[in-house]
């Protein structure tokens, strides 16, 4: 440290010249030490305020494997609860894919008892579900991960997850989507912040120092084995490729590639926001269906014209799985009164330059259900399940609209039990805002519900009057007012088999 003794002890010491430059030097060496000295709490803060990833005293869901970057994060806010005073919450998902999870189990439980913490915990077969859906062992697990940890976020009131990925692993898989040859989007990599509620602090900090920072706290964590299995591809990128570049060819890899991450996901947010505007331009609803206006689509330049395309894609077919970089360039040299067959559910037709899904109509799915809205309504035959929750109105209770997701009611103007049934013809009523009833067939036309997904929508009454469809707006017959009391809360999710 630069201190006043060791001024004056260099003051009295040389001639005034070379006083001044040792003085220089000290001053210059001992700021660059300053600036080394900026702590992992500080960085997580700035990267916190940066991304705007939670507010001060809120609830705060921890995906705890016990490993070493969950407990580094787990930690770090612990620190920074002190000053801040948000609430903590563990979760944990037993993938019972290692010999050892149930020892990790443990760990996460007697660490969650040292820290007074309230812990949730759920495992699933993980084997089952990736083989009855065709996913590798990875993606399947991270799906009933995220679905778990959702879940479990709306029972502590809608809770941020936080999760530890680190500027390591954004640098691992940044490299990894170079490899697979993947997009921008691709390349983006992990974002800060996903559906507003999925956030990760650690993104900035490379897992040197969280290493460094645990052993320095004395915390002990959990290894996963299967991290040294050199069989996957990432595995062998964090074993092999990145020591080897840190060794021969830049030493600071991790965060040069952090940075470049960061730029990509900038410009990509932009990129996107200029396809959308295009996508209101080219992509038409016309009946039941979307149609591409392809002669415009070829005046905008290749890289939006691509962006175009998939964004039309999504909404006719619902998502994009398995649609490649090729099936995209497939659609943009699709000739006149052609068809392009691209998978099995999916045969696009130009006529008049306009490109369309040529589909069969979907069979009707019938069901009806009587809720109470006291426990969980699973509905099979469409694979959602419902949630409800009672809260009374008030400041604390934030209303974070998502038709797709959740919907909010006045609880004093439903009569239970509920009653979910599948859509039938004729169904009518008034979302929030209209000036008065519409067709829920046009409402959903209008919406951009592809007509595959309208007969999975489930359309929930109280006594005659439709109170929400899922994916469209609340009646407004029912709506949450100044003067609501108590609010009935529906969240849906997908249903695990």
């Amino acid at each position: 440290m630069l201190t006043a003794g060791f001024l004056k002890g260099i003051i009295k010491g040389p001639s005034r010249p070379n006083r001044l430059i040792l003085v220089s030097v000290v001053v210059i060496q001992n700021l660059g030490f300053i600036g080394k000295m900026e702590g992992i709490l500080d960085k997580v803060k700035k990267t916190i305020q940066e991304y705007n990833l939670f507010e001060k005293k809120e609830k705060i869901l921890i995906a705890y494997s016990g490993g070493i970057d969950s407990t580094g994060l787990l930690n770090l806010l612990m620190e920074l609860q002190e000053e801040w005073h948000f609430e903590l919450f563990l979760g944990h998902f037993n993938h019972r894919l290692r010999q050892s999870a149930d020892e990790d189990e443990q760990f996460v439980r007697n660490t969650a008892r040292e820290y007074s913490l309230p812990l949730f915990v759920d495992s699933r077969d993980v084997r089952s579900y990736a083989k009855s859906r065709r996913l590798n062992l990875e993606e399947a697990g991270r799906i009933l991960r995220y679905d778990f940890l959702k879940k479990t976020a709306f029972k502590i009131d809608g809770a941020k997850i936080a999760t530890g990925h680190t500027m390591t692993d954004q640098a691992e898989t940044f490299l990894m989507r170079i490899m697979r040859g993947s997009g921008l989007r691709g390349l983006a990599s992990i974002f800060p912040v996903v559906e507003g509620m999925i956030i990760r602090p650690l993104i900035r900090i490379e897992r040197e120092e969280i290493e460094v920072y645990l052993k320095k706290e004395g915390k002990g964590f959990r290894v996963d084995e299967s991290n040294f299995d050199r069989r996957f591809l990432r595995n062998r990128i964090r074993l092999m490729l990145v020591p080897c570049i840190k060794e021969n060819f830049e030493p600071k890899i991790i965060p040069h590639l952090g940075k470049l991450v960061s730029i990509l996901q900038e410009e990509e947010a932009l990129l996107e926001k200029m396809a959308k505007e295009e996508a209101q331009k080219a992509i038409l609803q016309n009946a039941s269906q979307f149609q591409l206006n392809l002669k415009f689509v070829s005046s905008l330049p290749l890289g939006l014209a691509r962006r175009v395309v998939r964004d039309f894609v999504l909404k006719s077919r619902g998502n994009l799985r398995g649609i490649s970089f090729e099936d995209v360039e497939s659609i943009l040299r699709l000739e006149e009164g052609k068809e392009k067959h691209l998978k099995k559910d999916l045969v696009l037709r130009r006529e008049n330059d306009l490109v369309f899904l040529k589909r069969e109509a979907p069979p009707r799915i019938k069901f009806k259900y009587l809720w109470s809205g006291e426990k969980p309504l699973e509905i099979r035959e469409v694979g959602l399940r419902f949630d409800g929750q009672k809260r009374k109105n008030g400041d604390s209770l934030s209303l974070d609209f998502n038709d797709d997701r959740i919907a909010f009611l006045d609880w004093e103007k439903l009569k239970f039990p509920l009653l979910v049934r599948s859509r039938k013809e004729g169904d009518r009523y008034q979302p929030l805002g209209a000036p008065g009833k519409k067709k829920l067939k046009e409402i959903m036309r209008a919406k951009g519900i592809p007509l595959q997904e309208r007969v999975k929508r489930p359309v929930i009454l109280s006594g005659e009057e439709i109170v929400w469809v899922l994916g469209l707006p609340v009646s407004d017959k029912f709506k949450v007012s100044n003067k609501t009391e108590e609010i009935f809360i529906i969240s849906v999710s997908q249903l695990i088999r």
